[in-house]
Protein backbone atom coordinates (compact mmCIF):
# COMPACT_ATOMS: atom_id res chain seq x y z
CA UNK A 1 0.00 0.00 0.00
CA UNK A 2 0.87 3.69 -1.14
CA UNK A 3 0.65 6.49 1.09
CA UNK A 4 0.40 9.90 -0.24
CA UNK A 5 -0.67 13.24 1.12
CA UNK A 6 -4.06 14.85 -0.13
CA UNK A 7 -1.85 17.76 -1.97
CA UNK A 8 0.28 15.03 -4.18
CA UNK A 9 -2.85 13.61 -5.10
CA UNK A 10 -4.29 16.92 -6.16
CA UNK A 11 -0.58 17.47 -8.10
CA UNK A 12 -0.20 14.13 -9.62
CA UNK A 13 -3.62 12.69 -10.21
CA UNK A 14 -3.17 10.87 -13.42
CA UNK A 15 -0.23 9.51 -11.72
CA UNK A 16 -2.13 7.74 -9.08
CA UNK A 17 -5.41 7.17 -10.83
CA UNK A 18 -3.22 4.93 -13.05
CA UNK A 19 -1.70 3.27 -9.88
CA UNK A 20 -4.73 3.33 -7.91
CA UNK A 21 -5.99 0.62 -10.53
CA UNK A 22 -3.20 -1.65 -9.28
CA UNK A 23 -2.83 -1.17 -5.72
CA UNK A 24 -4.05 0.33 -2.97
CA UNK A 25 -3.58 4.29 -2.06
CA UNK A 26 -3.85 5.71 1.84
CA UNK A 27 -4.51 9.32 0.95
CA UNK A 28 -3.48 11.19 4.34
CA UNK A 29 -4.41 14.91 5.70
CA UNK A 30 -2.64 16.54 8.56
CA UNK A 31 -1.15 13.17 9.11
CA UNK A 32 -4.18 11.15 9.40
CA UNK A 33 -5.51 8.89 6.81
CA UNK A 34 -8.26 10.49 5.33
CA UNK A 35 -9.84 7.66 2.59
CA UNK A 36 -7.97 4.96 0.93
CA UNK A 37 -8.22 4.40 -2.86
CA UNK A 38 -8.90 0.50 -3.51
CA UNK A 39 -8.61 -1.01 -6.98
CA UNK A 40 -12.01 -2.25 -8.55
CA UNK A 41 -10.62 -6.05 -8.54
CA UNK A 42 -9.70 -5.86 -4.86
CA UNK A 43 -12.84 -4.15 -4.42
CA UNK A 44 -14.84 -7.50 -6.01
CA UNK A 45 -12.46 -9.75 -4.29
CA UNK A 46 -13.71 -8.32 -0.79
CA UNK A 47 -17.22 -8.61 -1.48
CA UNK A 48 -17.01 -12.16 -2.65
CA UNK A 49 -14.98 -13.18 0.19
CA UNK A 50 -17.78 -11.79 2.47
CA UNK A 51 -20.18 -13.45 0.63
CA UNK A 52 -18.99 -17.21 -0.04
CA UNK A 53 -15.87 -16.95 2.82
CA UNK A 54 -12.14 -17.38 0.84
CA UNK A 55 -12.02 -17.61 -3.02
CA UNK A 56 -10.22 -20.40 -4.53
CA UNK A 57 -7.16 -19.19 -6.18
CA UNK A 58 -8.72 -19.68 -9.68
CA UNK A 59 -11.14 -17.40 -8.81
CA UNK A 60 -8.66 -14.29 -8.81
CA UNK A 61 -7.33 -14.98 -12.20
CA UNK A 62 -6.83 -11.91 -14.17
CA UNK A 63 -8.54 -13.39 -17.26
CA UNK A 64 -11.83 -13.07 -15.59
CA UNK A 65 -12.00 -9.76 -14.77
CA UNK A 66 -14.44 -7.70 -16.86
CA UNK A 67 -12.42 -4.38 -17.72
CA UNK A 68 -14.12 -1.23 -18.87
Amino acid sequence: MCEITATELKRNFGKYMLLGQEEEIAVTHRGKVIFTIVPKKMELINRWNKIFGMLPKEALDDDDIDRE
